[in-house]
């Protein structure tokens, strides 16, 4: 959205850059081997279904539960993070505190004709890019075989049609500056677009709606009364904000300090599409890293600071430029093209995950928000964008939000969120400050002292000064607001203002908030898309290259038949595995080795352990790799701690033939 930060990266762009070629990739293929290998499916399939809802099976659970485990690694136990668990119901008077109710939302059209409803950035993204992949093959000497590829392509999304029409200059000049600021326009703005490049409904070319807001939250109650509001999060940070004290005393009032939290979140999304990049219910693991306004320096950002990171930032993308510069972690904080060293580094840990995961580092980048799209309260945000079929899709979002969170639920609750530090000498300094005398204040305005002086107790310094200043010019009186919107009249009987000197031992602070986000759905996707390619010579033998610490399954356990004397080895090896911690899956069926091994490449089980009458005769089994198909040949100990080693230690394939003789399987035959 335009005004919340907190939810950017679940609000997907996608940004397709034509001139990358994703000729080698089918995505019909691989949508088809997800399906066959019930990696997820859409949900309530029997009656029809609902877009936007997935259901994940047993590969694709093993999956996210995988990447999740290497993100609490990665982070909460290598950070020291606090985790919580939080409640999805929430009330809706804290959303409406933190800015949910009244801004989370985006902008939409309609076709005035057929009511059908479309998120407008996306729909004017779409229609732009599509008239301008029609304007490169109008230009193209082989008009025909690009435009059916790319119209495929295209008809897919539902978004464009492709049409080789050739465009001028200036005229394609505008739409790539458009579709590089595509973030950073207001409603108004987009239907101005939609008007001047006569954009109309893509299915039924009918005129389209000006663009209104769409809050993007479920709404339910709470108790049979249906008295209680409440919704279903938008995200889990509000609970971990709520939380703040607790967190602060558990950390025995040490900062700087960081809570986690990951679990279900919810966004009523306008037109869901795009698989699991666009849902309706999504996993969310969040970070909230409270540190002093004073010093957002980090302890550990040498360990980073020569790591290099592509990045897209704001001056760059207001150029109409795409395409991001490198440069150190270190370099970037010292230009201040990011803004402090514990956004850095987390930007730099981010990095580091995503890739560790196994995201194509060429395919990764860090896209700073145009100033339209962050919140006023804001010092700096960016987007990890990882590049799929669909474009640049914003899967990781990371900002310095300051100290908002904690300041609207301390001044709505009434709840002192702050950090208390015992200073070395004492800070002396003079304040204009505001006494009330309640003997006379109390009496005066009765029903309304309350209101009156919670109005008061908010005022800064210069606000404090004015007022001071309207009750001398008065002859002692002037009229204040109440926070319920009245006024009222107060005298210089009620209040004092002076000017005095304050004395402080302990300083008292609203840590700033510096939150990474990550939206785990887009990120195994997009991973799932980085490891997929086809054996060459077959274009039906797809396989999922995942790194092992996050493939579904480990190993696959392969019994050359059903032979009974390979019975009590395949239990033993079996048992021996789980005792390991290395989930298997053994496939004791009647295909061919060459077809159970196929079948398990597109499951993405990185190893194979095959039994055979040998390994009956003298313990050995051979352990197969899947990109390379090299096997090794050992006594079943030795290769149950080679494959330990690879699961658990990220020990290299390459370094395992070094060390052991490999043979192709035909040479095993």
């Amino acid at each position: 959205t335009n005004c919340l930060i907190l939810n950017t990266w679940a609000q997907p762009t996608f940004r397709f850059n034509f001139c990358t070629s994703m000729a080698a990739f089918n995505r019909s293929n691989l949508e088809e081997l997800l399906k066959k290998r019930f990696f997820y499916a859409p949900s309530f399939q029997s009656y029809g279904g609902v877009a936007g809802l997935y259901d994940y099976g047993p590969p694709g659970c093993a999956l996210q539960s995988n990447i999740l485990e290497l993100w609490r690694r990665h982070f909460v136990l290598e950070e020291d993070m606090l985790e919580m668990d939080g409640t999805i119901m929430t009330l809706a008077e804290v959303l409406k505190t933190s800015g949910h109710v009244d801004k989370f939302a985006d902008w939409m059209v309609k076709d005035v004709k057929t009511g059908d409803i479309f998120r407008a950035d996306h729909l004017v993204e779409a229609v732009l890019e599509a008239r301008l992949e029609g304007d490169k093959q109008a230009r193209s000497a082989n008009v025909e075989a690009v435009g059916v590829s790319a119209a495929a392509d295209k008809k897919k999304k539902k978004k464009g049609k492709v049409q080789a029409v050739e465009l001028k200059k200036d005229t394609r000049e505008e739409y790539e500056d458009i579709l590089a600021k595509i973030d950073n326009y207001t409603g108004p703005e987009l239907g101005e677009i939609i008007r001047k490049h006569n954009i109309k409904s893509p299915e039924t070319e009918n005129d389209l709606s000006e663009p209104v807001e769409f809050n993007l939250m479920f709404e339910s109650s709470i108790g049979p009364t249906g008295t209680t509001k409440g919704y279903l999060r938008p995200e889990t940070a509000q609970g971990q904000f709520l939380n703040f004290k607790k967190f602060l005393e558990f950390n025995n009032d040490k900062m700087p300090f960081a809570s986690a939290s990951i679990g279900r979140s919810f966004r009523n999304e306008i037109s869901p599409r795009s698989g699991l990049l666009r849902v309706r219910e999504f996993t969310m693991a969040e970070i909230e890293h409270y540190v002093d306004p004073q010093s957002k320096n980090h302890t550990r950002f040498d360990e980073v600071k020569d790591i290099k990171l592509r990045l897209l930032p704001q001056g760059v993308q207001a150029e109409g430029k795409t395409e991001p510069i490198e440069i150190s972690i270190g370099e970037a904080v010292e230009k201040k093209v990011v803004d402090n060293e514990t956004l850095g580094y987390f930007l730099a840990r981010i990095h580091l995950f995503l890739i560790r995961l196994g995201i194509k580092i060429e395919k990764l980048r860090f896209r700073q928000h145009m100033p339209n799209e962050m919140a006023h309260y804001a010092c700096d945000c960016w987007d990890a964008e990882i590049q799929s079929s669909y474009g640049w899709i914003e899967c990781v979002g990371c900002a310095d939000r300051s100290a908002y969170d904690l300041t609207v639920h301390s001044n709505r609750t009434k709840e002192k969120l702050v950090v208390r530090e015992s200073l070395l000498e004492p800070l002396v300094y003079e304040k204009t400050v505001l006494e009330i005398n309640k003997k006379v204040f109390g009496p005066k305005l009765r029903q309304n002292a309350k209101t009156v002086e919670e109005y008061l107790l908010n005022l800064n310094e210069g606000q404090l000064d004015n007022l001071k200043k309207a009750l001398e010019d008065g002859n002692g009186t002037t009229t204040v607001p109440g926070v319920d919107g009245n006024t009222y009249e107060v005298s210089s009987d009620f209040l004092t203002i002076q000017r005095k000197t304050i004395t402080e031992h302990v300083r008292e602070y609203i840590p700033n908030v510096i939150e990474p986000s990550f939206g785990i759905g887009r990120i195994l996707y997009s991973l799932i898309e980085h490891v997929y390619w086809i054996r060459e010579g077959d274009e039906q033998r797809g396989v999922l290259s995942f790194p092992p610490r996050v493939a579904p399954f480990k190993c696959l356990l392969v019994p050359l038949s059903n032979n009974p004397s390979f019975t009590d080895l395949v239990r033993n090896i079996s048992a021996k595995l789980r005792k390991l911690n290395i989930a298997i899956k053994v496939d004791d069926s009647s295909n061919s080795i060459g077809r159970r091994y196929s079948r398990n490449d597109e499951l993405g089980t990185p190893f194979a352990i095959t039994i055979d009458f040998q390994s009956v005769n003298d313990d050995t089994v051979t352990l197969r790799e899947r990109d390379t198909t090299k096997q090794i040949r050992e006594k079943v100990d030795t290769i149950l701690q080679v494959l330990k080693d690879l699961v658990e230690e990220d020990i290299a394939w390459e370094d395992v033939m070094k060390k052991y003789p490999t043979f192709t399987q035909q040479e095993l035959d």
